[in-house]
């Protein structure tokens, strides 16, 4: 029987679909950027800043979550530090494997200094390029309106979308906090979006009941849900989510930071997973959370004692799930699937129901 550790776990060929791209700095890049542009931090020494921004035990709302992303969107607002963190993002994520990340972030959240929308997604372009040609890791950018900005500045960012797709951004999001800021005040962006054949996902479910993905699907038409951790409490919409082959974008370490879960052993990932629900790991935000890809599988294995056919099954889902082309999808997930069975023995026939179809 194969031991399952990090170190295999790590070699595994991996997807990730929900990735903030100001939530994933080094902080030793945060401090060399904060210097060369004159930015002033909490604190200038290496330890108390990685203290501060990661969670660790530190659990509060998704409020005070989302309150560290105002350190690392101060050195976010130049071409070239948009450049340099994206490509160090994918040099992160090549070294455990990850074949296609999807990236997301805002554009209108790094203008302070005067960069246009434009200028936000070129540089960030340029940087997950760098990275592809150098470490062969495909990506894709995922633009995100904001809940408690304006939903003028939603469709401002939809209309951003627009014009960069198929230019490497693949879809469109609404983040940020879900309470009092419904997704359905954001819908105009969203048709927008749905009128030019865009892909949709949404955060919805995370620190909010079963009607805020409700809102997300019928509202405003979203083919994937981020986090969904709240599905459960409506059994007649889980049925619907399940039934549309809606997928979920699980982060757990993340949803239990911000006490979307109680406790790690009570998140609902394998329930849906024994459902059948299309769910999918990733990260969220690899800094505020410490974590890799590779730590969220080892989680899934030490919770719920996932097994490698469960993680070829979840990562052949995600490739499945991401927002590609049909064409090119297929061809990533024959190649990832391969790679199962080459380097790890994982046959199709070893697993209940997941075909290579995209």
């Amino acid at each position: 029987m194969v031991t399952i550790n990090y170190a295999l776990l790590k070699k595994l060929p991996k997807v990730e679909l929900h990735c903030h791209l100001d939530g994933c700095l080094r902080p030793e890049s945060i401090l060399e950027v904060a210097k060369k542009d004159k930015v002033e931090l909490p604190s200038n020494q290496i330890d108390e800043l990685s203290s501060y921004l990661k969670i660790g035990k530190k659990r509060g709302s998704l409020e005070d979550y989302i309150k560290r992303f105002d350190i690392t969107l101060s050195v976010m607002q130049t071409p070239e530090s948009l450049t340099r963190f994206a490509f160090e993002l994918i040099e992160d994520v090549a070294k455990e494997n990850i074949r296609y990340i999807e990236v997301r972030y805002s554009p209108i959240l790094h203008t302070k200094k005067g960069m246009t929308l434009d200028m936000a997604v070129d540089s960030v372009k340029k940087g997950l390029k760098k990275g592809e040609k150098k470490f062969g890791v495909k990506s894709g950018i995922i633009i995100c309106g904001i809940r408690h900005i304006s939903p003028e500045t939603s469709l401002i960012l939809a209309d951003l979308t627009v014009r960069y797709k198929n230019k490497g951004v693949v879809g469109f999001d609404l983040a940020g906090s879900e309470e009092n800021f419904p997704a359905k005040e954001h819908r105009e962006a969203f048709y927008l979006i749905r009128n030019h054949n865009i892909n949709r996902t949404i955060h919805a479910g995370e620190s909010f009941g079963p009607a805020s993905i409700r809102q997300a699907i019928h509202y405003c038409s979203a083919n994937r849900i981020g986090h969904g951790t709240r599905l459960k409490d409506d059994k007649n919409l889980m049925n619907y989510v399940n039934d549309h082959r809606i997928p979920l974008e699980i982060c757990l370490t993340s949803n239990w930071h911000t006490q979307s879960v109680r406790s790690l052993k009570f998140h609902p990932f394998k329930y849906y997973y024994d459902l059948g629900i299309r769910v999918t790991l990733n990260t969220d935000n690899r800094l505020m959370s410490d974590t890799t890809l590779t730590n969220e599988f080892l989680l899934a294995h030490d919770l719920f004692d996932f097994k490698l056919h469960d993680f070829r099954e979840i990562t052949i889902t995600a490739m499945k799930s991401a927002f590609l082309p049909h064409n090119e999808r297929k061809k990533m997930i024959i190649s990832i699937a391969e790679e199962f069975e080459q380097n790890f023995g994982l046959h199709p026939e070893y697993v209940g129901q997941t075909s290579l179809s995209g």
